[in-house]
């Protein structure tokens, strides 16, 4: 099957209950079970019924069969939020004592884990530009067990070459995790390009619409039944029923949304490319892009995230604040409305970061002082270059 029908049809039973044509809701904790099923968790095997809605659940396992069908995995867990499956992953793949090797730009929630948590665990999270091959295998040079990047990376939407990564990195016997949230797999399927896992942050595009939040990784069917047993249900960082099933509502137009958002957010990337008060735009699918030849190469849809830098930003923020009709100044992305959010980059080294020297250079030439990083939405894209030009044009 092609993408959009996956979309809409994988994962989902054949028969639904009382003849509907939709997955229902199960709320319910507890299942009725036969005397002979194990009470231990430690017992659950691929063909266990549902006994506990930690250890399981209907509508969270049609997400998960869904969103595997999706990146074209074997399977997938899903937890509360992004971050949690972020760390789940994270502390099932390294040991006390091991060595992780962490994007140095990624969203701030994981340096701020990688930099505190995992140190104070007794386990080395190394930031790693993983846009150079050679500081790549540089750092492979002494043992790691996992890599874990983001293309494209938040905020400054620098990419990474997934497949020449992968290579290198089971050249050393380390495994590839890929935060692939910015891409979506309409765009990116990193499975296919050599990683062992890809995560998503399910609140983002999964879900559309800025009203469900959750967290998904997808990879083997051993890794994910082991992720599972010894994180997902003992951690207990479980994705509710509910927000599984407006997520999975929202996976259905998932592929008519990222080509709106792509078209979009090209649209006003162009026009604030020729905005004179804009100093640079950074979007994978203009030219301009620095690596705009990978991001055609291993992106399918260049998705709807921008950022954009000029020269005094604080009145512009408050202009935004004052004068915005349709764009909405607050965090998080993927969202049906526009959002958008100034990065200081200072503050963000600072504050999760923690860049060497030559990792924040490299760090500014994407980002200078700071960027507004967008969120392009489904709005018209003419309203949304109004909108924009009301705070860019002086009064």
């Amino acid at each position: 099957m092609q993408f959009s029908t996956l979309a809409i049809h994988a994962g989902e039973p054949g028969g639904q209950a009382a003849g509907s044509t939709i997955s229902p809701i199960h709320m319910s904790n507890t299942f009725l079970v036969d005397p002979e099923v194990s009470f231990s968790a430690e017992n659950l095997g691929p063909e266990s019924p549902f006994i506990y809605s930690r250890w399981g659940n209907p509508v969270v396992q049609v997400l998960e069969q869904k969103v595997a069908a999706l990146e074209g995995g074997e399977a997938a867990v899903a937890f509360s939020s992004g971050m949690a499956a972020v760390t789940g992953l994270l502390l099932h793949n390294v040991q006390q004592g091991g060595r992780v090797l962490v994007s140095d730009v990624a969203y701030a929630g994981v340096r701020e884990f990688g930099n505190d948590l995992l140190h104070s665990l007794g386990i080395e999270a190394e930031p790693v530009n993983m846009s150079e091959l050679d500081e790549v295998e540089a750092a492979l040079q002494r043992p790691a067990s996992l890599l874990f990047l983001e293309t494209p990376c938040n905020p400054i939407l620098r990419l990474t070459d997934i497949a020449a990564v992968s290579r290198l990195a089971h050249r050393y016997g380390a495994r590839v995790a890929v935060d692939a949230t910015f891409a979506t797999p309409l765009a990116t399927r990193p499975l296919e390009l050599g990683a062992d896992y890809v995560i998503h942050s399910l609140t983002k595009y999964f879900g559309g619409h800025g009203d469900a939040m959750g967290g998904i990784v997808v990879g083997s069917a051993a890794e994910m039944g082991a992720l599972r047993q010894r994180v997902g249900i003992h951690l207990g960082a479980v994705l509710s029923p509910f927000n599984a099933w407006l997520i999975n509502r929202g996976l259905a137009t998932l592929p008519l949304r990222m080509r709106q958002h792509e078209a979009n957010a090209l649209q006003l990337a162009r026009f604030l490319q020729d905005h004179p008060r804009v100093e640079a735009v950074v979007y994978p699918g203009l030219p301009s892009h620095p690596q705009h030849q990978l991001a055609k190469k291993q992106m399918a849809c260049f998705s709807g995230m921008l950022t954009f830098r000029v020269a005094q930003p604080q009145p512009l923020i408050r202009r935004m604040q004052q004068h915005f009709q349709l764009f909405h100044y607050a965090v998080s992305l993927g969202h049906h409305k526009s959002l958008i959010f100034y990065i200081p980059t200072d503050e963000l080294q600072q504050s999760s970061f923690r860049l060497p020297p030559e990792n924040l250079r490299a760090y500014r030439r994407f980002a200078g002082e700071g960027i507004f990083r967008v969120s392009v939405g489904l709005e018209d894209a003419d309203d949304l270059c109004r909108d924009l030009r009301r705070v860019l044009d002086p009064a």
